[in-house]
């Protein structure tokens, strides 16, 4: 048996019948980094000492308590590197914090330690979450398990390949506009992004603060299930986190029998790799067999979203972005003058993404640009959060692709934004608005995944995990 190729019930159920000790599953998992990541590049810190120190504790519980063992109890989980671990290196995939080591917990990692997870380490990451490959990184790229010359997708591509390659059981990453779902659909796992305000983002750093939302690299969809209910709930440090119920598990085994399930026309579009959407299309009639009724539907304002996303997010990036400027943490560059030093920081401490979007940012937000560019955005914005409103009215759930392609080469896209950001174009729509949404593997085109995009009713993630969990047993 290959304890880190378990799911998370698998192992739970393993560690309970004392099949194995959350030190053999934990050593486990660094055997497959040790064996696999210099080629990967998952991960930027590895914390082994710390791990097993962890896996001994819980193992002490299961051998002197009657206590019973909480689903993520000895489960070793990976950690995007913009997530705080306190005493723990956190660079963002940064120069400028390649050397800040994090001084209290994010609220996700202090309920994580609470449930008994394993942090096995951080993970790779397009610098500052800002990317769609997985390339910015100021450590190198992660490369795709299925082939390491395709790229893995961003900004999370280290806790999905972490995850895909079998190195810790499931991860944490971050979804501003994909960011989970698109290297899911990549590397053949399964990302979840919840509703915006669902899970605390205290101790997440910022990109683009109405956007970003924690999500779950996971195996199955009821591994992620079992992470969201141990992390979802109101949370005092964060404002935007809103009281809901959680009991995902109570419906996520019933039929899906007389569902609806909505196909937006926008999603299949000119220039979608045809084999994918026949993959998508598969899919589809999974659903139909399972008795779920299939109409297509329209949300004809998503055409401006990933627009309206590239004029919004640059202008909370520029805004976020302002503190790292060498004065109170990270990186700072020796120089004359104060001024000088802001500016030598900023341009040796950031990439050129980081400072792209810095730039479009700070455009779209001066005097004269404002109303034109960003009032405009936030009014299509909230037409856009309309359609979806509307459209849910007649469907419980939406059908898409997470991408119109499968991974791309290395370097492909690299020097080419525009493009580089057409790579978004199905799951930005979803952050615009909010929603909770999940890709799903749908099976495999030349050996490289793809990814099927089912998309919620704001905090309805108990109907998004019933639909996802009866598709994944039929695909």
């Amino acid at each position: 048996m290959q304890l880190n190729k378990l799911t998370i019930e698998e192992a739970h159920r393993g560690l309970k019948n004392k099949e194995f000790s959350a030190v053999e599953l934990t050593e486990a998992c660094f055997d497959s980094i040790r064996k696999q990541d210099e080629k990967l590049n998952a991960f930027i810190t590895i914390t082994e000492d710390q791990a097993l120190a962890q896996a001994e504790k819980v193992d002490n519980k299961i051998k002197n308590s009657h206590q019973e063992l909480n689903i993520l109890e000895g489960i070793p989980v990976a950690l995007k590197d913009n997530i705080l671990v306190e005493d723990i290196k956190c660079s963002a995939g940064s120069k400028i914090l390649e050397s800040y080591i994090a001084t209290y917990d994010a609220t996700v990692v202090e309920k994580l330690k609470a449930a008994g997870s394993i942090i096995v380490g951080k993970t790779n990451m397009d610098e500052f979450a800002m990317g769609s490959s997985g390339e910015t990184s100021y450590f190198g790229s992660t490369k795709n398990p299925h082939d390491l010359t395709r790229v893995a997708g961003g900004t999370s591509s280290g806790s999905t390949v972490a995850v895909a390659s079998h190195e810790a059981l499931f991860a944490l990453g971050s979804d501003t506009g994909g960011s989970v779902r698109l290297p899911a659909s990549f590397c053949g796992v399964v990302g979840f992004k919840p509703s915006y305000g669902s899970i605390s983002r205290h101790g997440l750093i910022a990109m683009a603060s109405s956007f970003d939302q924690i999500g779950v690299l996971s195996k199955t969809v009821k591994d992620s299930a079992y992470v969201y209910e141990a992390l979802a709930g109101i949370d005092k440090f964060d404002s935007t986190t809103r009281k809901q119920k959680i009991n995902v598990f109570e419906d996520i085994d019933k039929d899906i029998k007389g569902k609806r399930i909505g196909l937006p026309k926008e999603f299949f579009i000119e220039g979608m790799d045809s084999e994918v959407k026949e993959l998508v299309l598969k899919a589809v009639a999974k659903l139909e067999a399972l008795g779920a009724e299939v109409v297509e539907v329209s949300l004809p304002r998503t055409k401006y979203a990933l627009a309206i996303y590239y004029v919004l997010v640059p202008a909370e990036v520029s805004s976020n972005m302002a503190r790292f400027d060498g004065v109170r943490y990270g990186y700072r560059a020796e120089s004359a003058n104060l001024l000088e030093m802001y500016l030598k920081t900023r341009q040796q401490g950031l990439g050129d993404e980081v400072r792209r979007r810095i730039m479009l940012g700070t455009y779209v937000l001066s005097s004269g640009y404002y109303d034109a560019y960003y009032k405009k955005a936030q009014q299509v914005r909230r037409l856009i959060q309309q359609d979806f409103e509307d459209v849910f009215k007649k469907v419980d759930l939406l059908l898409t692709p997470t991408s119109p392609t499968t991974a791309f080469s290395l370097g492909e896209k690299f020097n080419d934004p525009l493009t580089m950001y057409l790579a978004d174009v199905f799951t930005v729509s979803v952050n615009v608005a909010g929603l909770p949404a999940l890709s799903l593997p749908a099976g495999l085109v030349n050996k490289l995944p793809v990814g099927v995009q089912l998309i919620g009713k704001q905090f309805d993630e108990s109907t998004l995990f019933n639909i996802a969990e009866q598709l994944e047993k039929k695909l």
